[in-house]
């Protein structure tokens, strides 16, 4: 199983965190390292994303988990869980600011396989986090 993670600390109230990552990110993603953006961030949605760093495949995800303003998940993948993608997002409150933690852990029989030929997945994480560090904190 491979997994990457980011935390930041964000001098902005959970709430406008949240508000950031949830109705900013679908209406100007480029800022976050996403080239496209098709769907509403709400519980169940499916969304599609494409991504700097595979621009030619679009990622098909479905919102599994929403409470704001705190814990969000994105999850996709191949059928028969044979390989999933699942993005967590968590906000915690910290000092009047928010800490935020993205995690994307993949699974699945053919996971180990593809992972191998996935690039680092690091400056696209860090990218994004900073991304919404700057629009958070410029609200």
């Amino acid at each position: 199983m491979k997994a990457y993670e980011i935390e930041t600390s964000i001098a902005a109230p959970t709430e406008v965190v949240w508000s950031v990552l949830t109705k900013d990110l679908p209406k100007s993603p480029e800022a976050y390292g996403i080239l496209r953006f098709e769907g509403d961030v709400e519980l169940n949605a499916k969304i599609k994303l494409w991504s700097e760093v595979a621009p030619d495949r679009a990622f098909a995800l479905k919102v599994t988990t929403f409470e704001g303003p705190k814990t969000m998940v994105w999850r996709g993948g191949m059928p028969l869980g044979l390989f999933t993608g699942t993005r967590t997002f968590t906000l915690s409150p910290q000092n009047g600011g928010t800490r935020f933690k993205m995690q994307e852990v993949f699974s699945g029989l053919l996971s180990s396989m593809i992972t191998k030929t996935m690039p680092d997945l690091t400056p696209s994480f860090t990218k994004f986090s900073q991304a919404l560090k700057t629009k958070a904190e410029a609200q």
